[in-house]
């Protein structure tokens, strides 16, 4: 499956950047939801790397437009806003979009293994076909492919890189914890009210 769309399926891409908390966040949407999401260094290569995935497309920046939407996602990398729900509009073959249905099931702050995955669509040998649907998700982060990880929890690939990977995981355990500590009456970790 790819992204690529041909001239025939041209249409007005609108996209935004903005700062994240894991560097420089790029949003891109068709008028029905996201179509991609890129976390990055700098702006220029995040633009690069919409202009490959989407050749056809008529890029807009629109900054005041996808405001809105953009906003969500900094909360939620930030630990603040533990679920996105945000309009999506990807293309997909019917196994990636049963494993992204899977991904979107992990609870926030969890994470389960490629196999486990595999083994919940009833296809136990099918890890790498896993991983492959997860590689090739163009709105990780609303789709959060980074909860999957090896078989013992070792990190495994990350499209933004394992640094970044960690980073989402640290936050939404420590996010998750504090909303359990909160709910159960006590202070959230680095609390330091008197």
């Amino acid at each position: 499956m790819t992204n690529k769309k041909t001239n025939a399926d041209a249409e007005p891409l609108r996209y935004t950047l903005l700062p994240c908390p894991l560097g420089r966040l790029l949003l891109a949407a068709t008028e029905r939801g996201v179509c991609a999401v890129g976390i990055g260094d700098d702006d220029t290569t995040l633009e690069a790397s919409l202009a490959n995935d989407f050749p056809a497309a008529d890029l807009r920046r629109d900054d005041a437009g996808l405001s809105r939407w953009a906003a969500d996602v900094p909360r939620h990398l930030n630990g603040d806003l533990p679920r996105l729900d945000l309009p999506i509009d990807v293309r997909a073959t019917a196994f990636q979009r049963r494993v992204w249905q899977e991904l979107l099931a992990i609870p926030y702050g969890g994470t389960r293994s490629y196999s486990e995955i595999a083994r919940r669509l009833g296809r136990p040998t099918a890890a790498r076909a896993v991983a492959r649907a997860c590689a090739t998700n163009p709105v990780a982060v609303l789709i959060p492919c980074h909860r999957v990880v090896r078989e013992g929890g070792a990190l495994g690939g990350y499209r933004w890189g394992p640094e970044r990977k960690r980073a989402m995981l640290e936050t939404e355990r420590e996010a998750a914890a504090n909303a359990v500590v909160t709910a159960q009456g006590g202070r959230p970790a680095g609390d330091r009210r008197a």
